[in-house]
Protein backbone atom coordinates (compact mmCIF):
# COMPACT_ATOMS: atom_id res chain seq x y z
CA UNK A 1 0.00 0.00 0.00
CA UNK A 2 2.82 2.25 0.65
CA UNK A 3 4.58 1.88 -2.68
CA UNK A 4 1.22 2.22 -4.31
CA UNK A 5 0.46 5.33 -2.36
CA UNK A 6 4.45 6.48 -3.87
CA UNK A 7 3.44 5.90 -7.42
CA UNK A 8 0.54 7.42 -7.04
CA UNK A 9 1.64 10.79 -6.00
CA UNK A 10 4.96 10.56 -8.23
CA UNK A 11 2.49 10.67 -11.11
CA UNK A 12 0.11 13.44 -10.07
CA UNK A 13 3.42 15.08 -9.41
CA UNK A 14 4.92 14.25 -12.93
CA UNK A 15 0.98 15.45 -14.68
CA UNK A 16 1.24 19.25 -12.19
CA UNK A 17 4.84 19.34 -13.57
CA UNK A 18 4.02 19.37 -17.28
CA UNK A 19 0.10 20.89 -16.56
CA UNK A 20 -1.78 17.64 -17.73
CA UNK A 21 -4.28 15.62 -16.96
CA UNK A 22 -4.64 11.80 -15.97
CA UNK A 23 -6.98 11.53 -19.09
CA UNK A 24 -5.10 13.67 -21.33
CA UNK A 25 -3.55 10.22 -23.20
CA UNK A 26 -7.06 8.72 -24.18
CA UNK A 27 -8.70 12.47 -24.86
CA UNK A 28 -6.57 15.06 -25.91
CA UNK A 29 -8.57 17.94 -23.80
CA UNK A 30 -11.80 16.44 -25.85
CA UNK A 31 -15.19 16.54 -24.07
CA UNK A 32 -15.77 12.32 -24.15
CA UNK A 33 -18.86 11.40 -25.99
CA UNK A 34 -21.02 9.09 -24.33
CA UNK A 35 -20.95 5.47 -24.29
CA UNK A 36 -17.78 5.82 -26.67
CA UNK A 37 -14.49 3.55 -25.66
CA UNK A 38 -11.16 5.93 -25.26
CA UNK A 39 -8.98 4.44 -26.96
CA UNK A 40 -11.59 3.44 -29.34
CA UNK A 41 -9.92 -0.15 -30.08
CA UNK A 42 -9.43 -0.60 -26.10
CA UNK A 43 -5.98 -0.29 -24.59
CA UNK A 44 -4.15 -4.13 -24.33
CA UNK A 45 -1.27 -5.01 -22.64
CA UNK A 46 1.51 -6.22 -24.61
CA UNK A 47 1.11 -9.76 -22.82
CA UNK A 48 -2.00 -9.93 -23.71
CA UNK A 49 -3.35 -10.36 -20.07
CA UNK A 50 -5.41 -7.34 -19.47
CA UNK A 51 -7.60 -5.24 -21.36
CA UNK A 52 -8.94 -1.41 -20.34
CA UNK A 53 -11.17 1.64 -22.03
CA UNK A 54 -12.41 4.78 -20.12
CA UNK A 55 -16.14 6.05 -20.81
CA UNK A 56 -18.63 8.47 -19.84
CA UNK A 57 -22.40 7.88 -19.03
CA UNK A 58 -25.06 10.51 -19.66
CA UNK A 59 -25.72 12.38 -16.56
CA UNK A 60 -29.26 11.05 -16.37
CA UNK A 61 -28.21 7.36 -16.49
CA UNK A 62 -26.32 8.27 -13.15
CA UNK A 63 -28.25 10.96 -11.44
CA UNK A 64 -26.62 12.87 -8.90
CA UNK A 65 -22.87 11.47 -9.51
CA UNK A 66 -19.90 13.47 -9.62
CA UNK A 67 -17.85 11.38 -11.55
CA UNK A 68 -16.76 12.38 -14.99
CA UNK A 69 -15.79 8.94 -16.16
CA UNK A 70 -15.35 5.29 -15.23
CA UNK A 71 -12.14 2.47 -16.45
CA UNK A 72 -13.46 -0.68 -17.06
CA UNK A 73 -10.74 -3.12 -16.43
CA UNK A 74 -10.28 -6.81 -17.99
CA UNK A 75 -8.36 -10.15 -17.90
CA UNK A 76 -8.32 -11.55 -21.68
CA UNK A 77 -8.87 -14.93 -21.83
CA UNK A 78 -6.24 -15.56 -23.80
CA UNK A 79 -3.36 -14.39 -21.82
CA UNK A 80 -4.06 -15.75 -18.02
CA UNK A 81 -5.69 -18.95 -18.79
CA UNK A 82 -2.23 -20.56 -17.40
CA UNK A 83 -3.64 -19.11 -13.91
CA UNK A 84 -6.99 -20.42 -14.25
CA UNK A 85 -8.78 -23.25 -13.58
CA UNK A 86 -11.63 -24.55 -15.64
CA UNK A 87 -13.11 -26.71 -13.36
CA UNK A 88 -13.19 -24.54 -10.55
CA UNK A 89 -15.03 -21.80 -12.57
CA UNK A 90 -17.26 -24.45 -14.12
CA UNK A 91 -18.32 -24.84 -10.81
CA UNK A 92 -18.08 -20.84 -9.83
CA UNK A 93 -20.51 -20.04 -12.72
CA UNK A 94 -22.63 -23.49 -11.76
CA UNK A 95 -23.70 -22.04 -8.27
CA UNK A 96 -25.01 -18.99 -10.09
CA UNK A 97 -26.71 -21.03 -12.80
CA UNK A 98 -24.93 -19.42 -15.46
CA UNK A 99 -23.39 -21.14 -18.29
CA UNK A 100 -19.19 -20.56 -19.93
CA UNK A 101 -19.21 -17.81 -22.04
CA UNK A 102 -16.73 -17.66 -25.30
CA UNK A 103 -16.41 -14.30 -24.64
CA UNK A 104 -12.39 -13.20 -24.93
CA UNK A 105 -12.70 -11.16 -21.67
CA UNK A 106 -13.31 -11.34 -18.27
CA UNK A 107 -14.29 -8.17 -16.14
CA UNK A 108 -12.25 -7.70 -13.14
CA UNK A 109 -13.50 -3.76 -11.90
CA UNK A 110 -14.22 -0.47 -12.24
CA UNK A 111 -12.53 2.88 -11.26
CA UNK A 112 -15.00 6.26 -11.19
CA UNK A 113 -13.17 9.42 -11.57
CA UNK A 114 -13.98 12.99 -11.02
CA UNK A 115 -13.31 15.60 -14.05
CA UNK A 116 -10.23 16.90 -12.24
CA UNK A 117 -8.69 13.10 -12.48
CA UNK A 118 -8.76 12.20 -9.17
CA UNK A 119 -10.30 8.61 -8.73
CA UNK A 120 -13.40 8.39 -6.44
CA UNK A 121 -14.89 5.31 -6.04
CA UNK A 122 -14.31 1.42 -7.31
CA UNK A 123 -16.98 -1.02 -8.15
CA UNK A 124 -17.93 -4.18 -9.62
CA UNK A 125 -20.35 -4.75 -12.08
CA UNK A 126 -22.61 -7.55 -13.76
CA UNK A 127 -22.01 -9.70 -16.66
CA UNK A 128 -24.47 -7.82 -18.73
CA UNK A 129 -23.16 -4.27 -18.55
CA UNK A 130 -19.87 -5.72 -20.38
CA UNK A 131 -21.61 -8.62 -22.45
CA UNK A 132 -18.31 -10.69 -21.95
CA UNK A 133 -18.80 -12.76 -18.28
CA UNK A 134 -16.87 -12.81 -14.61
CA UNK A 135 -14.29 -14.90 -13.03
CA UNK A 136 -14.65 -16.33 -9.47
CA UNK A 137 -13.43 -14.18 -6.64
CA UNK A 138 -10.19 -16.22 -6.01
CA UNK A 139 -9.30 -15.82 -9.30
CA UNK A 140 -10.26 -12.16 -9.63
CA UNK A 141 -8.10 -10.83 -6.78
CA UNK A 142 -5.25 -12.97 -8.12
CA UNK A 143 -5.29 -11.34 -11.40
CA UNK A 144 -5.58 -7.96 -9.96
CA UNK A 145 -2.85 -8.46 -7.11
CA UNK A 146 -0.64 -9.55 -10.57
CA UNK A 147 -1.81 -6.39 -12.39
CA UNK A 148 1.21 -5.44 -14.92
CA UNK A 149 0.16 -3.33 -17.57
CA UNK A 150 1.93 -2.33 -20.66
CA UNK A 151 -0.62 -0.97 -22.67
CA UNK A 152 1.51 1.97 -24.99
CA UNK A 153 -0.37 4.09 -22.05
CA UNK A 154 2.27 4.56 -19.24
CA UNK A 155 0.67 7.00 -17.30
CA UNK A 156 -2.73 5.81 -17.24
CA UNK A 157 -1.28 1.76 -16.99
CA UNK A 158 0.96 3.52 -13.56
CA UNK A 159 -1.92 5.17 -12.53
CA UNK A 160 -4.57 2.02 -12.36
CA UNK A 161 -1.22 -0.09 -10.66
CA UNK A 162 -0.38 2.18 -8.35
CA UNK A 163 -4.37 3.00 -7.55
CA UNK A 164 -5.35 -0.96 -7.12
CA UNK A 165 -2.24 -1.28 -4.46
CA UNK A 166 -2.82 1.10 -1.99
CA UNK A 167 -6.41 -0.14 -1.94
CA UNK A 168 -6.43 -4.09 -2.28
CA UNK A 169 -7.67 -4.49 1.24
CA UNK A 170 -10.66 -2.52 -0.18
CA UNK A 171 -10.75 -4.53 -3.29
CA UNK A 172 -10.91 -7.79 -1.42
CA UNK A 173 -13.95 -7.16 0.33
CA UNK A 174 -14.93 -5.54 -2.89
CA UNK A 175 -14.82 -8.55 -4.47
CA UNK A 176 -16.12 -10.83 -1.98
CA UNK A 177 -19.78 -8.37 -1.35
CA UNK A 178 -19.80 -9.09 -5.50
CA UNK A 179 -19.85 -12.58 -5.15
CA UNK A 180 -22.06 -12.75 -1.96
CA UNK A 181 -24.62 -10.48 -4.20
CA UNK A 182 -24.40 -13.12 -7.32
CA UNK A 183 -25.55 -15.71 -4.85
CA UNK A 184 -27.96 -14.14 -3.52
CA UNK A 185 -29.62 -13.35 -6.48
CA UNK A 186 -28.93 -16.57 -7.74
CA UNK A 187 -31.06 -18.04 -4.64
CA UNK A 188 -33.86 -16.24 -6.60
CA UNK A 189 -34.24 -18.11 -9.63
CA UNK A 190 -31.80 -17.93 -13.19
CA UNK A 191 -31.05 -14.80 -14.96
CA UNK A 192 -28.63 -13.27 -12.55
CA UNK A 193 -25.95 -12.79 -15.05
CA UNK A 194 -28.70 -10.28 -16.84
CA UNK A 195 -31.09 -9.00 -13.91
CA UNK A 196 -30.96 -5.50 -15.50
CA UNK A 197 -32.09 -4.83 -11.79
CA UNK A 198 -28.53 -5.82 -11.17
CA UNK A 199 -26.19 -3.79 -12.14
CA UNK A 200 -23.44 -2.43 -9.79
CA UNK A 201 -22.86 -5.68 -7.67
CA UNK A 202 -20.63 -3.81 -5.16
CA UNK A 203 -18.98 -0.28 -4.62
CA UNK A 204 -16.54 1.18 -2.19
CA UNK A 205 -16.14 5.16 -2.29
CA UNK A 206 -12.66 6.84 -2.50
CA UNK A 207 -10.90 9.39 -0.50
CA UNK A 208 -7.10 9.38 -1.91
CA UNK A 209 -5.84 12.14 -0.08
CA UNK A 210 -7.02 10.67 3.25
CA UNK A 211 -5.58 7.18 2.57
CA UNK A 212 -1.64 8.30 1.28
CA UNK A 213 -1.89 10.73 4.49
CA UNK A 214 -2.81 7.28 6.62
CA UNK A 215 -0.33 5.14 5.21
CA UNK A 216 2.65 7.45 4.82
CA UNK A 217 2.45 7.98 8.69
CA UNK A 218 4.83 6.42 10.65
CA UNK A 219 4.17 2.96 12.32
CA UNK A 220 3.59 4.28 15.30
CA UNK A 221 1.74 7.22 14.89
CA UNK A 222 -0.46 5.03 12.37
CA UNK A 223 -0.94 2.83 14.87
CA UNK A 224 -2.66 5.14 16.26
CA UNK A 225 -5.25 6.46 13.68
CA UNK A 226 -8.67 5.78 13.74
CA UNK A 227 -9.36 3.13 11.07
CA UNK A 228 -10.10 3.74 7.85
CA UNK A 229 -13.85 1.67 6.66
Amino acid sequence: MRGGARALVNTYRRLAETRSHVLEPVLHGATPTQWEHYPSDDAISKDRRYQWYYHSHSPEDRPGSIEHGHFHLFARMEGVAELINPEAERRFLCTLGVEESAASTRHLLCIGVNPVGLPISLFAVNRWVTGDSLLSGTVTQLLLRELRLDTGYPTIDGWMMALIRLYAPEIRSLIVQRDRNLRQRAALGPGTFDDPTLEVLSDCALDVDQRIAAVSLPATRRARQPAIS
